[in-house]
């Protein structure tokens, strides 16, 4: 981390509004895409980047600066996801979920090609659950039983979601593939 990213830490600990408006500049992009792969619109990232924010400067000096400060940034962001989710009513319909057919799992490996946009926007087509899990495992990088904690629900749940999205996922990306060469 840089001195300049250090320097405005301890201004931000010390409630240097200066330095939590150059924090949130600098990072506020970054994040608002963390956001925004939790929620269904611009505007409900936006709100929770805000969230996000007010809890990170709250927060600050429980950082204790022996990791990625953008790391623990992003913790805090997908934590405020979830809550906004949870808290939202506009969510509540997606989180009542039932079992959605899906094609039986090929324990082939398929070469699928596809441009990062087209992807992020399959993602977000996913039933709200099957989005929430695989991104917080595929994209951030916990894991099952971290899944399951955050989400408060059984470790076999967030390995059938993952599994769901996947297979979801590999389908979608197989049937823009064959549109695109017919």
């Amino acid at each position: 981390m840089s001195n300049e990213v250090n320097a405005l830490i301890v201004d931000c600990i010390e409630g240097k509004r200066i330095a939590q408006r150059e924090l949130y500049l600098l990072y506020a992009p970054k994040m608002l895409g963390i956001c925004y792969r939790y929620t269904k619109s611009l505007e409900d990232a936006e709100d929770v980047l805000q969230e996000g924010f007010i809890k990170i400067f709250t927060r600050i000096k429980q950082y204790k600066g022996d990791g990625d400060f953008v790391g623990w940034m992003s913790i805090i962001m997908v934590n405020s996801a979830i809550d906004y989710i949870n808290k939202n009513k506009r969510y509540k319909n997606d989180l009542q979920i039932t079992d959605i057919p899906v094609n039986v799992k090929s324990d082939e490996n398929p070469e699928l090609y596809i441009d990062t946009k087209d992807l992020v926007e399959e993602i977000r087509r996913l039933p709200l659950l099957y989005q929430l899990v695989f991104n917080l495992i595929a994209v951030e990088g916990y894991n099952h039983l971290e899944v399951a904690e955050l989400l408060k629900t059984n470790v076999n749940t967030v390995r059938s979601r993952y599994s769901r999205a996947r297979t979801m996922l590999i389908t979608e990306i197989k049937k823009n593939e064959e549109l695109q060469l017919n």
